[in-house]
């Protein structure tokens, strides 16, 4: 799940930093007890599975009120991509997915790697995947998946994120939204990406979760083992000291970085700049996989 946010507004998922601090090691009563509560609600959520049916947001039509460096900008991803969000979602929602767009298309070029299309792509703790246009827009696939741990959050409406994951998911048929922790999940795919992924304790509470979903070494284990053979993982980390932790987990599994960007400017306000980051399997990794496939079926 994303944790770029410690705040929810109805719907709304995703605007400035929850935290920029890096947690310690161990964990304080005052962590554990805010875990047991969270737990009790993530607990809930689950078993309830409360749905009030698909949730709609009426699309805005058009952008108004931004500043002539968001309009040029926006402009420009409209032109490249093919996309205006403002026809399928709501102003604020349009605005934010043009901002995630501008983040992929600033990596990428900085990168100069040729952009994976027409693959299977898999989003790792998507909320409610309010942002799967931009994927869609960016890297074409030929089917999305959005995978969320904790899908049937409430929000003060009373819709869960499941019915706001079928709006905006709607009119994509390529798309799927799946409710299970991806630690456990399988399913192969070509891209895998992560918009700031809980690397470290602190934003995990902030977004309301108990420290038992707290485990970034087998969330990083379990990308790998899903990556095709030259399959690639994109991170958004917070900033780069978060960064610096998710890249020694990383590394740590057999991944290789191949391409690593500060994006100092984006579309949206931020009190600190994101570092966007592109991985590979490291080459033991890609030829134990490629053994493992010539080994011959044994008859008994």
């Amino acid at each position: 799940m994303s944790s770029e946010t410690a705040y929810l507004t109805v719907g709304h998922e995703g605007a400035l930093p929850a935290t920029i601090d890096v947690s310690p090691p161990g964990y304080s009563i005052h962590q554990r007890l805010r875990s047991a509560y969270h737990a009790v609600r993530y607990r809930l959520a689950n078993n309830l599975r409360w749905s009030l049916g698909e949730y709609r947001e009426l699309p805005a039509g058009h952008l108004l009120d931004l500043t002539p460096e968001q309009r040029s900008r926006v402009a420009v991803l409209q032109r490249r991509y093919g996309m205006k969000f403002e026809s399928y979602l709501s102003a604020d929602t349009a605005l934010r997915n043009y901002d995630y767009l501008d983040l992929l298309d600033q990596a990428w070029t900085d990168w100069g790697l040729v952009r994976p299309s027409h693959g299977i792509v898999c989003d790792v703790g998507c909320a409610n995947f309010w942002y799967a246009r931009t994927i869609g827009a960016f890297f074409r696939p030929k089917r999305l998946i959005g995978v969320e741990v904790d899908g049937y959050r409430l929000y003060r409406n009373g819709h869960s994120r499941w019915d706001y994951a079928l709006g905006y998911l709607r009119g994509l048929s390529h798309a799927a939204f799946e409710v299970e922790d991806y630690v456990g999940f399988r399913q192969r795919a070509d891209v895998i990406t992560a918009w700031f992924p809980f690397i470290t304790s602190g934003p995990l509470l902030a977004w309301r979760l108990p420290l038992s979903l707290f485990n970034p070494e087998s969330l990083i284990r379990a990308i790998l083992s899903n990556l095709n053979l030259n399959g690639v993982f994109v991170m958004v980390n917070h900033h780069q000291a978060e960064a610096n932790i998710a890249a020694t987990l990383c590394r740590a599994v057999g991944l290789n970085n191949v391409g690593s960007t500060y994006i100092k400017r984006s579309i949206r306000s931020r009190q600190v700049s994101p570092v966007i980051s592109c991985w590979r399997r490291g080459t033991r990794h890609m030829t134990a996989q490629r053994s493992l496939r010539l080994l011959p079926s044994r008859s008994h």
